[in-house]
């Protein structure tokens, strides 16, 4: 069973193999987990969504028509839970987070360098690209999908995926050079 395609995992999920559904999940729950906690940004939501994810796979497994990878699926229906549960949020909310996102101008880009480890600039610098810009660069880099496969999981033609890709590196280009990392990593 541990062998398995995803996709034969799907199929003897439909048929109502738990087996098959605790196989998948142990699979990719992590993944999709990451993805959904760097867009909610908040762990117990994160958890919450993770489980609603796999339950709607183990309900709607027989719906699974095999046009994209089941990682792909995956990410699509968190994504989809993901932004309900951002819509339902109130606006002052929002704003709190993003003033909490706000770098702290006061230091140089040396100390800064100082303070913390390239990781966490980097971590940073990503938490401050736009919501459709960091969701563009999570799926392209940490989760190594295709722009087309972007371009299903986001539904958004992929030639917009391209675009917003562009604009993500040059803005977080420009957001590590404000932190003093610049031309890559020293």
């Amino acid at each position: 069973m541990q062998m398995a395609s995803d996709e034969v995992l799907i199929g003897r999920i439909a048929q109502g193999d738990r087996l098959a559904m605790q196989v998948l999940f142990a699979r990719h729950h992590v993944r999709v987990f990451r993805f959904v906690l760097r867009l909610v940004r908040n762990e117990a939501t994160a958890e919450d969504l993770i489980s609603e994810v796999f339950l709607d796979v183990w309900r709607q497994a027989g719906s699974f028509e095999g046009r994209s990878a089941v990682t792909t699926w995956l990410l699509s229906i968190a994504r989809f839970k993901a932004l309900s549960v951002l819509r339902r949020k109130p606006e002052q909310e929002l704003d709190e987070e993003t003033a909490g996102a706000i770098v702290d101008t006061a230091d140089t880009p040396q100390v800064a360098l100082e303070k913390k480890d390239k990781g966490e600039i980097l971590r940073d610098a990503l938490g401050a690209l736009s919501a459709e810009h960091r969701e563009i660069v999570d799926l392209v880099y940490y989760h190594e999908k295709s722009v087309e496969d972007v371009a299903r999981i986001v539904g958004i033609p992929e030639a917009t995926v391209k675009t917003r890709m562009f604009y993500a590196r040059k803005k977080l280009a420009e957001l590590l050079k404000q932190r003093g990392v610049d031309r890559g990593w020293p």
